[in-house]
């Protein structure tokens, strides 16, 4: 019969051809447009019988389309011709109407077996050629050539020197502890004993959010917050984190990471001060690294002191190839870190006895990876340069 359908009570109705005649009906995989499945009846009734019947040569129609689709892309054009919103089914139910009431549940129950065997012999032909497809790539797979190695990526250096920092403080018996970005006027600069006239309570050094609160300039608040959360000693922190200022250059940018640490007990003296951080130091930079203290101020501690290392470039000789060291300016020191025995204001401020000691300090992370890594743009850390980033993995 080929792509036909044969009504033998429609052609002798409709007079449209002879008697045992097929009338032609092609599909779209034969390249041509889907004609009505259904021939016009006299009066444009159609009955019962003649819907099933085309209903029923839906399913060979589809089994002979199937074996002309040999890739995904013939398959899609066969199923949207029978299951399409406009397809041969579509076309065959528009009908439906016609019939009566008594008549229509039938019909309906024909369809949705037809409809299941359609969707059932698709699946299967799909399954087929996607395993066949499956089959042709697995015999070209070539299992003795060279993998394609995945990109990986690594640790920022800044989280790499944040963490190394943290754990020799937490081998000395610190707890890391986080906090808020956002802080109030009084964990950031009251508590900490900056007197209201201070510079850095300038907006031209601090980023507001509104009146009494900004964006933390220093993890110290962090100091502030454990201390009235302890009630009492002893405590021994450190707080890494984000902190923000109004400033951006070569070695400064408005946002940067800084690691500040509390030690809180009684009897703490600076000689600990000094044992810890020289400890702290060497175990960065190595056992050979000159350390030196030298007096400072910080609103937050008295007395104060900041921390330098012998250059790591000219290993504190001042000079490289005959040159004067660059990095130090001839000095032959760095400067690290700042630091102090905790000011008694600070304790008043917590509700801590006053017979409590500590040191307090504080450090710039980008600072220390600069020193640590020899590089001299603050900048390179937050460009996302992934040749530069690469060295770090």
């Amino acid at each position: 019969m080929g792509n036909s359908y044969f009504y033998p009570s429609l052609a002798r109705d409709a007079g449209t051809c002879d008697r045992g005649q097929a009338a032609p009906l092609h599909g779209a995989y034969a390249g041509e447009n889907v004609p009505n499945p259904l021939p016009q009846e006299r009066n444009n009734q159609v009955s019962v019988m003649n819907l099933i019947a085309a209903l029923e040569s839906l399913a060979p129609e589809l089994e002979r389309g199937l074996d002309q689709a040999l890739d995904l892309s013939k398959l899609e054009e066969i199923r949207v011709e029978f299951l399409g919103r406009k397809g041969r089914l579509a076309q065959i139910m528009a009908r439906l109407p016609e019939l009566s009431p008594e008549e229509k549940p039938a019909v309906g129950k024909k369809a949705n077996e037809i409809k299941a065997r359609l969707n059932t012999l698709f699946d299967a032909h799909k399954h087929t050629l996607e395993k066949s497809g499956e089959k042709a790539y697995l015999t070209r797979f070539d299992a003795t050539l060279p993998g394609a190695l995945p990109w990986l990526g690594s640790m920022h250096p800044i989280s790499q020197v944040t963490e190394e920092i943290c754990s020799v403080f937490e081998a000395l018996g610190y707890d890391v502890v986080d906090g808020l970005e956002v802080e109030t006027d009084f964990h950031n600069f009251q508590a900490l004993n900056f007197p209201k006239d201070h510079p850095a309570r300038d907006m031209q050094d601090t980023l507001y959010v509104n009146e009494g609160v900004v964006l933390r300039t220093h993890t110290s608040p962090m100091q502030v917050r454990s201390m009235l959360a302890r009630k009492a000693p002893p405590l021994a922190i450190v707080a890494p984190g984000k902190v923000y200022r109004r400033d951006s250059d070569m070695t400064h940018s408005p946002m940067f990471h800084q690691i500040e640490g509390l030690l809180v007990d009684k009897g703490i003296s600076l000689r600990d001060l000094r044992g810890s951080l020289t400890a702290f130091v060497r175990r960065l930079f190595g056992p050979a690294v000159g350390v030196r203290f030298r007096p400072s101020f910080f609103p937050f501690t008295e007395p104060s002191a900041e921390v330098d290392i012998s250059c790591i470039m000219c290993s504190g000789k001042g000079a490289l190839h005959g040159e004067t060291c660059r990095v130090c300016k001839g000095t032959g020191w760095l400067e690290i870190l700042g630091c102090g025995m905790v000011d008694p204001n600070v304790y008043k401020a917590v509700g801590f006895d006053e017979e409590c000691t500590g040191f307090a300090f504080g450090l710039g992370v980008e600072r220390v990876a600069m020193l640590k890594y020899g590089i001299g743009d603050l900048r390179l850390f937050f460009e996302n340069n992934v040749r530069f980033l690469g060295q770090f993995a």
